[in-house]
This record gives C-alpha cells, structure tokens and sequence, in this order.
C-alpha cells in the first residue's frame, strides 16, 4: 500500500482493487454510466485520479455506498486487505428477510393426469350447473 498523499490511481482500479466488484470492467461500466460520485461530483471516465481522503459515492446491490478512501495500493490483495482500502461513512443496514407471496400447493406429483383434471373442473364455481 502507498499512503503519500499524491499517489493517485484509476477510479475503475481502485473500486476493483477494493473488491465491491468482481471485476475491473463492471467498475468501468458503473464509473461510465454515471453513477459514482467523486467528492459530491459525478464522475463519468473510468480514468478519472482519485486517492487517500476523496469520498465516493455509487450503488452497489440494493445499497447506496459512501466509502472514503483511506489507501491507494497497486494490486487487488485479499479481502481483509481490501478492507483496510477504504472507510465505510454509512454502512449497509441489515434488511430484514423478504416474505415472498404464498404460491399455490405443491404436493409434488407434478402435472395433473387427465382424470385429476376433470375432478378439478367439476369442482370450479363457472363449471358448475
């Protein structure tokens, strides 16, 4: 890691090199389209400098991040590593679990054969007469 104030690198690298993405194009990609914020200033080149104290703002998921950066290093390190990179202003809040909409019984038979389909039409209320 290198902490003199004027080592600068790519916006792109760096967000890899920190592992919020998985890879350096999907950094490129989010840094292209407009979506980060260097120092409350939307920043749409991939090539853009940025180094120790600037605060980036960008999506990542379903979480808005702002992460200050807190060391420039030349390689994608492991995670813990990656950690020591930056300083998390507003951490991600546990979500609770989503309740996912009742689907219809499953009993695991699979399709209905033709006789379980017409026990189930003659039970339907517009089939009735």
């Amino acid at each position: 890691m290198s902490d003199t104030p004027e080592s600068k690198i790519r916006l792109d690298k760096w967000l890899w090199h920190a592992r919020f993405f998985k890879t350096r194009g999907l950094s490129a990609k989010l840094v292209s389209g407009g979506h980060v914020r260097v120092n409350r200033v939307k920043v749409s080149k991939p090539s853009h400098a940025v180094g120790s104290g600037d605060v980036l703002t960008f999506p990542q998921a379903r979480d808005i991040r702002v992460i200050r950066i807190v060391a420039v290093t030349d390689r994608r390190g492991p995670a813990p590593e990656a950690r020591a990179l930056y300083e998390d202003l507003d951490p991600p809040q546990a979500r609770p679990k989503e309740i996912l909409p009742q689907s219809p019984q499953f009993e695991g038979k699979g399709r209905p054969t033709k006789r379980d389909r017409r026990k189930l039409d003659l039970n339907r209320p517009d089939k009735l007469e």
